[in-house]
């Protein structure tokens, strides 16, 4: 894998993972504040799960340039939290991210957010992508709705009542 990253934006650089990063992966999912929308119980994650969903976006990010992604800044290298996209059980691409506690409230997430909508259609033929949040995640919301994202549904995913969006190709 190349070291260059496959998204750049202002401050951020949006990276495939290594292995070698799994102890960022499990530092980022092991804070309760992170996880609370995640899941149901809203429990960190083990080492085994981070461990399984490194593995599934380091494949994702080989076959096709999608998985969650590891977000440094620019300025100083420093590991912000991850995001990207994953596959969907219908198959459609969905965005995601998580940030470090620490790096909530300085833009990151949206801008982050913003840069994987404008890569993935100018360097994708995806129609369009989903996202969906814990409907308790006003942060999380407010970002899917600043890129553009249109909502359609509440559903029960993972055990939390989600709101789902959606973004068609311009």
């Amino acid at each position: 894998m190349t070291n260059a990253p496959l998204i750049e934006t202002e401050r951020l650089a949006l990276y495939g993972w290594r292995e070698d990063q799994l102890e960022d992966l499990i530092r980022l999912h092991g804070y309760p504040e992170v996880s609370r929308f995640l899941r149901s119980d809203g429990l960190p994650w083990t080492r085994e799960q981070c461990e399984t969903a490194l593995a599934l976006w380091m494949q994702l990010y080989e076959t096709r340039r999608l998985g969650k992604l590891r977000i440094v800044r620019k300025s100083d290298g420093v590991f912000i939290g991850r995001a990207g996209f994953g596959v969907y059980k219908t198959g459609e691409p969905e965005i995601g991210y998580a940030l470090l506690p620490e790096h909530w409230g300085n833009g990151y997430a949206y801008e982050a957010a913003s840069g994987l909508r404008d890569w993935i259609f100018s360097e994708t033929d995806e129609p369009h992508f989903i996202g969906f949040a814990d409907t308790r995640n006003a942060a999380s919301l407010a970002i899917l709705a600043r890129i553009g994202m249109r909502k359609t549904h509440v559903e029960t995913e993972q055990g939390l009542g989600t709101q789902f969006h959606v973004l068609n190709r311009p």
